[in-house]
């Protein structure tokens, strides 16, 4: 990638490589030294206006690779770009283009009051006076602060913490966002709220955000493209539906149908899938279940048989494949 390519992407990553010593304890006075490696050629490129996932099981690099974006680590080899800078050459020119929420206790100062902290953070982006306060009072008004902004964050619940730590990470408008894991410990209401501003910084404002989350529902939800990562390498980027189409899972087919001539023979005898199981769906209707792994051919042939046989369908139900199946599948194995 040369310089002119990385300077059209918010986000580049480039063969990333990052390792730790750890030690493991052998006994009382003995430990051996290991050389873990969080991120092995990790690389990547973050498109404009894009809400990008990065997921992965614990271990598998994903605050490894935000904290070298936001130049709190500095890689073993490689090169990283945010915004058009160079992470390890150019560090306060990024840190003056995001904003960032990191999960962890203190990632916000406890002895000043939530206003305090979002003032503090704000001036360190150089935002004039002027439109800092109106970025908090916007901030204050949008996420409800009014009852606990001016207290100070030691008295605060942990999801109080991670609103401000939230709103710390807009005061500065900047074009890109890192956020770890934003709604962990937050009540649904304030979840769901956090989840729909993220959804307008990408498609009404055109921002970008680089998104950690454990919750495959959420990223899902929010999610243009992901990054699966699995012990310290990419197993595979795309979007939502791209991965799953990537995972080959049983499915089940439920077909809700009249009762009729259930009573005298077997229903899935007659259609000829004897594995099918049949219930009392009540109603005077049955509920006729099947497992495959290609509903695109069952399905077409299963209606084609219920209605040669003269059973009204009143409902069809396909389960789908969901993120937490190829979560699973791509990385079985990693601790």
């Amino acid at each position: 990638m040369n310089s002119a390519a990385n300077a059209t992407a918010p986000v580049v990553a480039e063969k990333l490589v990052k390792t730790f010593r750890s030690s493991t304890r052998l006994g009382p006075f003995r430990s051996q030294r290991t050389m873990v490696r969080a991120l092995d050629g990790v690389s990547l490129r973050i498109g404009r206006g894009e809400c990008f996932g990065l997921l992965g099981p614990n271990g598998a690099g994903k605050t490894t690779l935000v904290k070298i974006f936001t130049t709190l680590l500095l890689p073993d080899s490689g090169r990283a770009w945010v915004n058009g800078h160079d992470v390890t050459v150019e560090p306060e020119e990024v840190l003056h283009s995001i904003g960032v929420m990191l999960t962890g206790e203190r990632t916000l100062y406890w002895k000043l009051t939530g206003r305090e902290n979002l003032v503090f953070f704000g001036r360190i982006h150089g935002i004039s006076e002027g439109d800092l306060l109106r970025k908090i009072e916007q901030v204050t008004g949008e996420f409800r602060l009014q009852p606990f902004i001016d207290r100070m964050v030691e008295t605060y619940s942990s999801g109080q913490r991670i609103i401000i730590s939230f709103c710390k990470s807009l005061v500065s408008d900047a074009p890109t966002i890192f956020l770890d894991e934003p709604t962990i410990s937050l009540d649904p209401n304030y979840a769901a709220q956090l989840r729909d501003a993220i959804r307008r910084l990408t498609k009404v404002e055109g921002r970008t955000v680089i998104l950690t989350t454990q919750l495959m529902r959420e990223a899902d939800m929010l999610c243009d493209r992901i990054a699966l990562l699995s012990g310290g390498r990419i197993a595979a980027t795309g979007k939502p539906a791209e991965l799953k189409d990537m995972v080959k899972e049983e499915r089940v087919v439920r077909v809700k149908i009249d009762a009729k001539n259930a009573q005298s023979s077997s229903v899935s005898q007659i259609i000829g899938l004897p594995e099918a199981s049949i219930t009392d769906a009540g109603d005077g209707q049955i509920q006729l279940e099947v497992k495959t792994f290609s509903v695109e051919e069952l399905l077409p042939v299963l209606l084609d048989r219920l209605v040669a046989n003269g059973f009204r369908v009143h409902r069809v139900y396909v389960s789908e494949t969901t993120l937490e199946d190829v979560f699973r599948k791509l990385t079985s194995g990693v601790a």
